[in-house]
């Protein structure tokens, strides 16, 4: 099998891990709410739950994007990182207790912080003028989980057995469900992914090592073996063989520890690297406010019930995979600063629609619903254009060295906010004018910050100068 179809093969997989964490969500997030209340949980609960989650991601993140940059692998990652998720997802069905409930998406949530790891798999395999598509496409397959999660839960809420000593119900079943489906997942990750180097496409889908990412080069082992593969990590052409090895002998010491004249307060202090990070803490923070806030307002105004939530979560999937594709096709045509700054204009719109027309419904139901339709639309529509711009631009402006560990502080500073927006709507649920204010807020601060820092907001000019000399060649 050559490096282009392994390469497709692994890109393919990344989309089936990152649909199967949208599965989880959608088949969980409707049900966790009355499954907690069977429990006798208190309302806080839900925010607990939904937190949890997020809590041991933002922590092992980091973690797992540091290893691999040592080890310039992902495979071995991904498959310890699941063994949490088969896990967490066994404890959620067993659910004996609010206690275990809350245990099994802190033991899940260890599993999601592989996702720093992915990302700087992707940063390093891929050039920069296609990343912000191949970052919308994989995005777009967690919204694909999202779609296809309530279509599970269709049959999921018919259940009524025993499975030995446990219960099988329509709120144990996503437990068991999810679990057995992150089992297969290992089977597809030992078969179908490889950690290959990159593929040019100006040699007619050769394989080359970039010789600017010195990452990608294979580590020096300790003891010589014959036993991997010599085109693993080498490059087809051979002519590059001979020119390749001065560069490699003399950085062989910096290739094994990529972290060398490596600076925290460098990296990550830099006034476009604060906007950023600062783009993912609110928009998510937001998103998950907003997630938590959905199930007891629909309750509460609309009565919708587990099918009722299902049905919307599923209508919702639809329209955040056609912005992903769009994002998709105009991420060609429009950088990256401008897709963040229409987002964020669009976020702020549709937080204003909500503050004026959801905090006290007023015109009965088909009005109300209408409203409540028109503002989740508008939340809906910018959010892929914030995420996919947002993490484009911070895998552009920050080391390709460690893009690893810096995809895991990202992802780190958005589990902060996917804890504090779920503890934040919780408790305001019955207090819509203060939780969606301070959404505005946060909202409106972002959209000052990147329209401050707009000049800044694009990858470093000498990578641009790279692009357009290989482009000129």
């Amino acid at each position: 099998m050559d490096n282009h179809r392994k390469r497709n093969l692994t890109f393919l997989t990344i989309g089936l891990i990152f649909m199967l964490s949208g599965i989880e969500y959608a088949v969980i997030l409707p049900t966790i709410w009355r499954y907690l209340q069977i429990l006798e949980a208190p309302s806080y609960f839900l925010g607990l739950g939904l937190s949890a989650f997020s809590l041991t991601g933002l922590l092992t993140g980091p973690l797992f994007g540091l290893w691999s940059d040592r080890r310039k692998t992902t495979k071995s990652i991904i498959l310890f990182s699941n063994l949490f998720e088969i896990a967490g997802n066994f404890m959620y069905f067993i659910g004996y207790s609010k206690w275990l409930l809350l245990s099994s998406r802190l033991v899940a949530g260890i599993g999601a912080g592989a996702g720093s790891s992915i990302f700087g798999f992707l940063t390093r395999s891929t050039r920069p003028d296609e990343r912000a598509g191949i970052f919308a496409a994989i995005m777009a397959c967690r919204q694909v989980g999202l779609l296809v999660g309530p279509a599970f839960n269709l049959f999921l809420r018919l259940c009524d057995f025993r499975l030995g000593p446990f219960v099988v119900n329509k709120y144990t079943s996503p437990g068991i469900f999810m679990c057995l489906l992150w089992v297969l997942l290992q089977f597809v990750v030992l078969v179908m992914y490889w950690d290959v180097p990159p593929i040019s496409s100006t040699e007619g889908g050769t394989v080359l090592v970039d010789m600017k990412q010195e990452e990608d080069e294979e580590e020096v082992p300790l003891m010589g073996s014959d036993d991997e593969p010599a085109n693993t990590y080498r490059a087809v052409n051979s002519d590059l063989s001979e020119t390749s090895i001065t560069s490699e002998n003399q950085s062989a010491a910096a290739t094994s520890n990529p972290f060398k004249n490596f600076s925290v307060s460098r990296e990550f202090l830099r006034e476009e690297v604060v906007v950023l990070l600062t783009a993912q803490f609110i928009t998510l923070f937001n998103q998950t406010a907003l997630e938590t806030m959905v199930t007891p307002l629909t309750q509460r105004y609309f009565s919708f019930g587990e099918l009722g939530n299902s049905l919307m979560y599923s209508l919702c999937g639809v329209e955040v995979i056609l912005g992903f594709f769009f994002v998709r096709w105009l991420s060609k045509k429009v950088s990256d600063r401008a897709m963040l700054a229409s987002g964020l204009v669009i976020c702020c719109m549709a937080c204003i629609w909500c503050l004026i027309f959801l905090c006290n419904p007023r015109g009965g139901y088909g009005w109300e619903l209408s409203a409540f339709i028109i503002g989740v639309f508008l939340q809906l529509l910018g959010l892929p254009f914030v995420a996919v711009s947002q993490v484009s631009l911070f895998s552009k402006v920050t080391a390709e060295k460690t893009q690893g560990f810096s995809q895991g502080v990202r992802r780190s500073v958005g589990g902060v906010a996917t804890i504090l927006g779920p503890l934040w709507a919780g408790g305001l649920t019955s207090n819509l004018y203060i939780m969606l204010g301070m959404m505005l807020a946060l909202l409106i601060m972002i959209t000052v910050m990147t329209a401050l820092s707009y000049e800044r907001l694009t990858e470093p000019r000498a990578v641009q100068c790279a692009q357009n000399s290989d482009s000129g060649g």
